[in-house]
Parts: C-alpha cells; sequence; structure tokens
C-alpha cells in the first residue's frame, strides 16, 4: 500500500467513525474490499484486475508430495530394460544429483506397462488407469527441472521459487495478484491428505505478504477450521458485538501503529466470521448426486479421503475460490517401490480423473487450470536402504515429470522429452521457474510484474529468472 492510498484509507475511516448510520461498525475487510477503497492494498482480499486477459479464474494444484516416479507412471524408459541390474558408467553418471545413493548403483527397469491412451497415443501407466481416460485433456511435461535434490527445499522451490524458507508461495502470489471473488471463504484454501508434506506450513506461506493470502487449512470433517463454531452460550449477536470490540481497539492500533498486519488480523476476523454460515456447507454433499460422489470414490476405499478433497475443490472454486491446494503425501519410494506407488495411485487416480471430468462436464475447465506434480522426480537407479529391503528409487531433479489441465493448456501433447535413460531432459527443458510463470500467465498476470517490495528490493515469486512455455499454451 502506497503511503497515497494509505492516507485516503485514514482518511475515509475517520469519517466513517464520525457517521451516525452505524456505517463504522462495518468490519475492516468490508471497507477495503467490498467497497473497492484500496482494491490495490495488500491487504486486500477484494478482486483486483489482471494484468491482461486471463485465461483461468481459479487454480487448483495437486500436490502429488515426496516426488513420484515418472518413469513408471508418464515417462516409459523401454531401454533400460537393457541395462537393468547393472551400473552405468562413469561418463552418463557424472552429472547426477544424488541424495542418498552412489552413481554405481544399478539401473532399475520399470515392470509398469504403458499404453497409448486417447486420440493423442499419450503414453500412461498401467497404474493409472482412469486417468488414462482423460488423457487427451492434460498437458504431459516430461521435461521438468530443478536444482534442488532435497525434499524441504525442493517443495520450497516449486511453491515459492526459492528454497529458503519464508517466501511467498504461489497461492499466496495469486491471492495477492488477483484477490478473491468470494466474501464468504478464503482465496486460498489447502486440503490434506495422506501422511503430510515434509515442507508443512511452509508450501502454503504467505511469507512476508500479509497473512490474509496465506492458504487457510480446512478439514474434512466437524468444523472445517477448529473452533470456527460459537462455543455453547455465544450467540451469533453476542459474538458480533465482541467483534465490532476487538474491531475498534484495532482500528485504534493500526491509526497509531500503521501495522498492516493488524488490518490482516482484522479481515481474517470479519473472514472468519462470515464463514461460520458458509464454510459448513462446503462439506455437506447432500445436494451431490450419488453417481457424482460415486466417480470420486467419496464413501468407498481407499478413495474415499482424496475423493472428498477433489469433490470439495471443484465445489470451492464454484462458490470463488482462487486457489485450491491438495496435498496428498508421501511418495517418496526409496524402498517397496512397486507396493507404494500403487497404493498412492490408487488412492488418487480415480478422484483425480473425476474431478477433470465433472469440471469439464460443467464448463469449468476451460476456466479452472488444474497442476499436478511433486518437488521433483524419481531416479533410473535402483535403491536398497537395508538388507532385505524391496527396491526403491532415489531423488532425481534433472528430468521428471508434471502435467496440467484446463485453464488455457493445449491438452492431449506431451511437451519435452528426456534421453533414454532418464538421466537428463534432451529435449524443451522447463525449469520451476518456467511452470511458475506459465501458471501465473495463465492466471493473467505478468510474473516480472507481480512484485512485492520487502527488505529494500521487489522479489517475486520467479526470483530473477522464469519463462512462459509457450508450447503449454491452447
Amino acid at each position: 500500500m502506497t503511503r497515497e492510498t494509505y492516507s485516503r484509507v485514514l482518511a475515509r475511516r475517520s469519517f466513517l467513525d464520525t457517521c451516525a448510520a452505524g456505517l463504522g461498525t462495518v468490519g475492516l475487510a468490508h471497507l477495503m474490499g467490498l467497497d473497492g477503497l484500496a482494491a490495490g492494498a495488500p491487504g486486500s482480499a477484494a478482486a483486483r484486475r489482471p494484468h491482461f486477459a486471463p485465461k483461468a479464474k481459479n487454480l487448483i494444484f495437486l500436490f502429488m508430495a515426496g516426488a513420484p516416479s515418472q518413469m513408471d507412471l508418464f515417462d516409459p524408459k523401454p531401454a533400460l530394460k537393457r541395462w537393468h541390474g547393472e551400473p552405468l558408467p562413469p561418463s552418463m553418471t557424472k552429472d547426477l544429483k544424488l541424495a542418498f545413493i552412489k552413481p554405481t548403483a544399478k539401473v532399475l527397469a520399470s515392470p509398469r506397462d504403458f499404453s497409448p491412451c486417447g486420440q493423442s497415443g499419450m503414453e500412461i501407466s498401467d497404474f493409472l488407469p482412469n486417468l488414462q481416460r482423460v488423457a487427451d485433456d492434460i498437458c504431459l511435461v516430461r521435461s521438468m527441472q530443478t536444482g534442488q535434490v532435497n525434499h524441504h527445499p525442493g517443495q520450497s522451490m516449486l511453491m515459492s521459487g526459492s528454497p529458503l524458507v519464508g517466501r511467498p508461495t504461489v497461492g499466496a502470489w495469486l491471492s495477492y495478484g488477483l484477490g478473491s471473488e468470494s466474501q464468504n471463504l478464503p482465496g486460498f484454501v489447502v486440503l490434506s491428505s495422506g501422511r503430510g508434506a515434509s515442507g508443512g506450513a511452509s508450501n502454503f506461506s504467505s511469507g512476508f505478504l500479509p497473512s490474509t493470502h496465506a492458504g487457510v487449512p480446512f478439514r474434512k470433517s466437524g468444523d472445517p477450521i477448529l473452533f470456527l463454531s460459537n462455543p455453547d452460550g455465544v450467540s451469533r449477536d453476542s459474538q458480533r458485538l465482541s467483534l465490532e470490540t476487538l474491531r475498534r481497539l484495532n482500528d485504534e492500533k493500526l491509526r497509531r501503529s500503521g501495522d498492516p498486519q493488524v488490518a490482516s488480523r482484522m479481515a481474517n476476523y470479519e473472514l472468519a466470521f462470515r464463514m461460520q454460515a458458509s464454510a459448513p456447507e462446503l462439506l455437506d454433499f447432500s445436494d451431490e448426486s450419488q453417481s457424482t460422489k460415486d466417480s470420486y470414490g467419496v464413501g468407498q476405499e481407499p478413495t474415499s479421503a482424496y475423493g472428498t478433497n477433489c469433490l470439495m475443490a471443484r465445489r470451492m472454486v464454484e462458490r470463488g475460490v482462487r486457489v485450491v491446494m491438495l496435498i496428498h503425501a508421501s511418495w517418496d519410494d526409496h524402498t517397496n517401490l512397486d507396493e507404494s506407488l500403487k497404493k498412492n495411485c490408487d488412492i488418487t487416480d480415480k478422484p483425480v480423473a473425476a474431478l477433470l471430468e465433472d469440471l469439464k462436464q460443467r464448463g469449468l475447465l476451460d476456466e479452472t487450470l488444474v497442476v499436478w506434480g511433486g518437488e521433483f522426480g524419481r531416479t533410473s537407479l535402483g535403491q536398497l536402504k537395508h538388507v532385505g529391503d524391496k527396491v526403491g528409487r532415489d531423488h532425481h531433479p534433472n528430468g521428471y515429470s508434471m502435467w496440467l489441465a484446463g485453464g488455457g493448456t493445449k491438452g492431449g501433447q506431451v511437451v519435452g522429452e528426456t534421453d533414454e535413460l532418464a538421466l537428463k531432459v534432451e529435449k524443451d527443458p522447463v525449469h520451476v521457474h518456467d511452470l511458475q510463470a506459465t501458471i501465473l500467465h495463465l492466471m493473467g498476470l505478468d510474473h516480472e510484474r507481480l512484485t512485492y517490495r520487502h527488505m529494500g528490493r521487489d522479489f517475486r515469486l520467479t526470483d530473477v529468472s522464469g519463462t512462459v512455455v509457450d508450447k503449454i499454451l491452447a
């Protein structure tokens, strides 16, 4: 917020405090957001104009934390069978970044069967039979790259553009740049399943942006957010009176300190009050047909938890939530690869395909960008952590797969190639910063213009690099 904008905000608030009509009791989030008074203010949740006409209005990020194995799911490498059980020569492994194994580890060929799918003929693993059905809707990127070889910095790099914890994440940047179209729900919501990502809350932090832009974790049962419901004996009217008193105290604190975090705190209190009526409705699937719930695997095992999250994600974007992140962990298969990978695919494959089909059937896929992937991939070399373990795969940042669908992407195509042993990218490399720049572009934002001044310099999601990947665009 500029000094001039802040002065105008204070002047208008001073006027409202003297009004006899009671407007002074309206929360700061309402004043700054719904009135459009400070639509460009960093702490405002109001919808803001993009830099240019967007292809997508919403983002659903299907974050598969732990790093799925690309050559067992999306990038078939039959040449690995010629080397299976043998080490590669040093000339081929000298540039590998490995977290736990040595370059002398033996090659592990994939036992998976790949089939050409849809009209595009895209090859997808037999572990993902439902995704095979919607292959023509996805843009598969087989040439992803990142500079990080360990989980926490890798997840931070994917989400915030930096391996250092404390930067704003992609959902927070989108909330800051575009605001929210929902008055009664957060602009950035997080849904989790599985064991939890190693990066934890840093994957959806607002960093140094105002806290109104942070991801809000929702639960799948009970109150979506802990303590959202009033305790016994506290009515909505009495809570409203308490909130108005608290607003006046915070308003005075804001006048004296000028601290934007006070404004964020006030906005969060107001949003929480409005959410008490709207958030529980998200968990009430009584208005969904049984066939829809069945398609997501709701109430079935092993898909129920993740299917519920996918169905909630669709309901959220329908209600104007800007960004929904679904975190499912963990795909970190250093051992027991076949069983562990199948387990996670069985949990997620059916709900993900149902989400794409449901969005498409409702006319929402064109304006909803869906992104699927983890922080890096897995190596083509096998790993045995302990004697008697079943084989797994180590971390691999040099070339792996992610996919996008809807929201202005060109479905039914493959972007980029890795070499025949999945060691490195040979065609059309896509760095994490390029992916981030492309996501922002599809949402109507120029990644070089979306900046925030902090500690004397302008920061952005893509740091000092990043190029929009034109081949991804429709």
